[in-house]
C-alpha cells in the first residue's frame, strides 16, 4: 500500500508536463486482486492494510485514495496492483509496458488490457526488458521494479539491472521496492542504487510492525532521479498513514542518499 501510494505521487509529477512518458513495470502481476480471496485473508492485506484507510481522505496521495474509491463504490472488495494504478493515470499518448513472467498471470493481464492501446503486456523477464527497451522514445518516464524476493540472490539481480538501467537511461526515474524484516535487503538495494551512479537517490521506509528479523514489518523503496518535492510528499504520506496503520509501533524514514533536491 505504501509503495502504491508513492507510485501515484511520482506519476502525478510526470503528468504535470505535457510531454508523453512511458512506464515499465517489471513485475506486473495480474493487475487487480480480490480482497476476499484466501491469499488476501492469509496475509491480512485488507484487515491490517488498505481496509484501515479506505474511505478516509489522504491529502498526501489523493490519486491513490480516489482510485480505491472508484474501484470500490459498493464497499472494499478489490485492490489495484501497479499496472492498474498506472493505467488509470495514463493520458492519451502515455504508455505502459507491463512484464509478467508467470504464464497464467501474464495471460490474465493480456486479457484484462487487450483493448487499451496504451498498454503492452509482455510475457518475459522484466529485468531483461530493462536492457532491451530502454531508453524509450519518449525519453521521459519510470521503471517500477517490484520483485517478489523469492530468490536468495534477488539483490544481485537488482544491482545488475540498476547498473544496466543507469547506462541505458541515466535520466529515467527508477523505483525499486523491497520488504522490511530487518535492514539487510534495504541496505543492499540502497548500495546498489548508489553504486550504479544515479543522481538524486531517495530511500523511504514505512514499517507499521516491529522489526524482528523474521516477520514482515513493512516495506521500503529506493527512488533514483527522484522528482522535485517527492520527498516532502512522502514524509506527509508517512505522517498520515502512521495513526491509520500502526500507531505507536510505527517507524518510518525518508532520507536522501545522494543529491538532495
Amino acid at each position: 500500500m505504501f509503495k502504491h501510494a508513492a507510485l501515484t505521487i511520482i506519476l502525478e509529477r510526470l503528468i504535470q508536463k505535457v510531454q508523453p512518458f512511458m512506464v515499465l513495470d517489471t513485475h506486473a502481476g495480474v493487475g487487480l486482486y480480490d480482497l476476499s480471496s484466501d491469499e488476501a485473508n492469509r496475509t491480512g492485506e485488507k484487515e491490517y492494510g488498505v481496509g484501515r484507510m479506505f474511505g478516509k481522505p489522504l491529502a498526501s496521495a489523493p490519486a491513490y485514495a480516489k482510485l480505491l474509491g472508484d474501484l470500490n463504490r459498493d464497499g472494499l472488495r478489490t485492490y489495484p496492483g501497479s499496472p492498474e494504478i498506472i493505467r488509470n493515470m495514463l493520458r492519451n499518448g502515455d504508455r505502459l509496458v507491463a512484464c509478467e513472467l508467470h504464464p497464467e498471470d501474464g495471460e490474465l493481464l493480456q486479457k484484462r488490457y487487450r483493448r487499451d492501446r496504451r498498454v503492452t503486456v509482455q510475457l518475459r523477464d522484466g529485468y531483461e526488458v530493462v536492457g532491451a527497451l530502454l531508453p524509450p522514445p519518449e525519453r521521459r518516464g519510470l521503471v517500477f521494479i517490484d520483485p517478489p524476493f523469492e530468490q536468495k540472490d534477488e539483490t544481485k539481480h537488482l544491482a545488475n539491472v540498476l547498473r544496466k538501467g543507469a547506462k541505458k537511461w541515466a535520466t529515467g526515474i527508477f523505483l525499486v521496492w523491497y520488504p522490511i524484516k530487518d535492514s539487510t535487503i534495504g541496505d543492499a538495494v540502497a548500495k546498489a542504487a548508489v553504486s550504479a551512479g544515479f543522481n538524486k537517490i531517495l530511500r523511504a521506509e514505512f514499517a507499521p510492525f516491529l522489526r524482528d528479523g523474521a516477520r514482515l514489518a513493512g516495506s521500503g523503496f529506493v527512488i533514483c532521479n527522484t522528482p522535485w518535492t517527492v520527498d516532502d510528499r512522502l514524509r506527509n504520506l508517512c505522517h498520515e498513514l502512521t495513526p491509520l496503520l500502526g500507531g505507536a509501533n510505527t517507524t518510518w524514514s525518508v532520507e536522501w542518499l545522494t543529491g538532495r533536491n
